[in-house]
């Protein structure tokens, strides 16, 4: 296979699930505002370092951002290279360009879903028409997932699609986990005790924003709490958005490819990394720091995937 092709549908498949994670980010958000007391205040400036969007955001102070604003900005800022719309249309740029290489209804399907949230997005501002739309765009995504196992040659074309997918996955439940660790809902008043009550709901809403809150539940018995869902979101290796799992995936594709030894080293070493981690330790001190450097090696092994494979970047793929 060509390493151009290689290269497109690689970041199709990353660019499909940023758009997915999007639309979760900016659900759990939202979720929270339903969930919690009046009064307790829902931090959305936390979303954009999240996001690692900072850079792009253009507006003040983070801290201060409100829900209209940053709302915008994660689903339709042309500006930020990771919001919802930029993430669908180079997805459907990539499938555009390869579309002989993934079935025909996969490519339908992603034009059709960046159509229909294009022209909602405007809307979306709204509660009730945002979780319209981003539930639209997460059970379409999934769709796709599925089409492609059921319809798609798994050949090396459905395997570098899955690399990105997986990499990218691993890569946002990261950031999903540090949503929680640093407390999406900011202290009020210099109280340090004022979230503790609601420590419950932000954890299950970290859950529910990947769609772990059932299997979680049935693999932990006791209540929801910080301890083991980090470990479970880090560590469990049978849940498919669970950080270990998502590598074990990508380093099963990647001994399916020639020359793959720096990339499997690369993922080995993360893999490693994430299997040691004590997990109640970091929890007292240091998961922020360690989360950080864990996003870095995992970054480290995009840039091994593409210095074996592909081309030089080209524009179209540049952002990450």
């Amino acid at each position: 296979m060509l390493s151009r092709v290689a290269e497109r549908i690689y970041w199709m498949g990353r660019y499909m699930e940023r758009s997915e994670n999007m639309a979760r980010l900016v659900n759990v958000n939202s979720h929270l505002l339903m969930d919690l007391p009046k009064g307790i205040r829902v931090g959305w400036g936390s979303l954009i370092h999240i996001s690692g969007t900072g850079n792009y955001f253009n507006r003040g102070d983070t801290e201060k951002a409100d829900e209209r604003t940053v709302v915008r900005f994660m689903l339709s800022d042309r500006d930020n290279p990771a919001s919802l719309l930029n993430s669908l249309s180079w997805a459907r740029e990539n499938a555009r360009i390869t579309r002989e290489i993934i079935p025909m209804e996969g490519w339908e399907l992603i034009n059709n879903l960046y159509l229909e949230v294009k022209d909602n997005l405007s809307k979306s501002v709204a509660r009730r028409e945002r979780n319209r739309t981003l539930h639209t765009v997460i059970t379409s995504i999934q769709q796709f997932t599925g089409l492609l196992a059921g319809c798609m040659s798994h050949n090396s074309a459905y395997d570098f699609i899955r690399i990105g997918r997986n990499l990218e996955r691993a890569d946002m439940t990261t950031r999903i986990v540090d949503a929680g660790s640093a407390n999406l809902l900011p202290h009020l008043l210099g109280e340090e005790d004022v979230l503790e009550p609601y420590d419950n709901i932000l954890w299950m809403s970290v859950l529910r924003s990947l769609s772990a809150y059932q299997m979680y539940r049935q693999h932990v018995q006791d209540r929801v709490n910080a301890e083991d869902v980090v470990t479970f979101l880090l560590q469990d290796a049978l849940f498919p958005r669970a950080v270990s799992h998502s590598l074990g995936e990508l380093e099963s594709f990647l001994k399916k490819l020639p020359n793959s030894d720096n990339a499997l080293r690369a993922v080995t070493g993360v893999r490693r990394r994430v299997r040691t981690a004590d997990i109640p330790a970091l929890l007292q001190s240091g998961l922020q720091e360690y989360i950080d450097r864990l996003q870095l090696e995992i970054a480290d092994v995009h840039q091994q995937i593409a210095g074996t494979w592909f081309l030089p970047v080209t524009p179209l793929v540049e952002s990450e």
